[in-house]
């Protein structure tokens, strides 16, 4: 049974998961610059950092080994936007434009033993983007990020295993404030995040139970200098986000293995700064399902495929994904 449990965690540990804005004097203005845009970072973003630091909780690897991992995942957001806005202690909604927005995402992580118990990883993602309700497409290079995993306690079996992680996101793809959000869609955030937090996972044979606690400062955007709905945005001082994940992996057998899991984030309020004054937005929620089953193909390789759909109206709809390592000759150490 302790090699269905290893087999469990290891298609666990090679999971990539994947997943808020403003107002003004007249409300036909406000509806153009204070809902939130479709190209606009939202809390899918937040999600995707702290739970692919989650589901490694409990497989750090050893020093001077090197590990790189394909992932392609899609994503699909379907709504008619509401943003509700506050000013002076007058709290109204305005009504945004229809979204039908497809977000594919090609990524490649690389995970470096630094020592025995601390992990170094770095993920470049390549995003597609299109939205069919206005026929708007963009190719390019999302937010790289950037995280390292300490295990400050050696595993001492029938105990649980904690983990420690931090995570920078750097503000690498294309900027919502460097657009114009009426002709165009951003593949990043456009602010720097720094998260930290905690996993634990816990092996009762044949079954591994996980789960993560998290906090992300997002960073203030400085300068923003853009027209949104006849007024000018000057700085945007995004919500901090929190966050949680809980779920179990089961092995069936040596080479096949399912897990399940509940990931949430909830992002804080953000406000926007105007030439004109100052406005609030709304705190918001996320909350996903996600189920996935890995297949070992190889003693080496195992590939996951994993399907989930958001709980709440500002969580992605769909989300779809395949990962898989990379054999790359001279990557592994000797």
């Amino acid at each position: 049974m302790t090699q269905r449990v290893i087999a469990g965690a290891l298609a666990l540990a090679c999971l990539v998961a994947p997943y808020a804005f403003a107002e003004q004097a007249s409300q036909e203005q406000a509806r153009e610059a204070l809902a939130k845009k479709s190209d606009d970072a939202d809390t899918e973003k937040a999600l995707e950092e702290v739970f692919q630091a989650a589901e490694k909780s409990y497989t750090l690897l050893k020093k001077g080994e090197r590990t790189l991992t394909f992932a392609a995942d899609y994503s699909l957001v379907r709504d008619t936007l509401v943003e509700t806005l506050r000013q002076n202690g007058n709290v109204f909604s305005v009504v945004g434009r229809s979204e039908a927005q497809h977000t594919f995402t090609n990524s490649f992580t690389f995970d470096y033993g630094v020592w025995d118990n601390l992990t170094f990883s770095v993920r470049l993602p390549l995003v597609a983007k299109y939205d069919t309700e206005r026929d708007l497409s963009r190719y390019s290079v999302g937010d790289v990020s950037t995280s390292v995993r300490w295990q400050p306690w050696e595993a001492v079996r029938g105990k649980p295993v904690y983990t420690l992680y931090g995570s920078l996101s750097l503000p690498t793809g294309d900027s919502p404030y460097d657009i114009n959000p009426d002709n165009d869609l951003s593949t990043g955030s456009g602010f720097y995040s720094l998260g930290f937090g905690l996993n634990a996972s816990y092996i009762i044979d044949p079954v591994v139970l996980f789960g993560s606690v998290g906090y992300a400062y997002n960073m203030k955007v400085s300068d923003v200098d853009q027209v949104r709905g006849g007024r000018l945005l000057q700085d945007v001082d995004p919500g901090d986000t929190l966050s949680m994940s809980a779920g179990f992996a089961y092995s069936l057998s040596y080479d096949v293995s399912l897990s399940a899991s509940y990931q949430m984030s909830h992002s804080l309020k953000t406000e926007y700064t105007f030439a004109d004054g100052s406005l609030e937005g709304t705190e918001s929620t996320s909350a996903l399902m996600n189920f996935a089953l890995g297949v070992r193909t190889d003693p080496d390789t195992i590939v996951n495929v994993n399907a989930g759909f958001g709980m709440t109206e500002d969580s992605p709809d769909v989300l779809l994904g395949i990962s898989m390592p990379l054999d790359i000759k001279g990557l592994k150490s000797e």
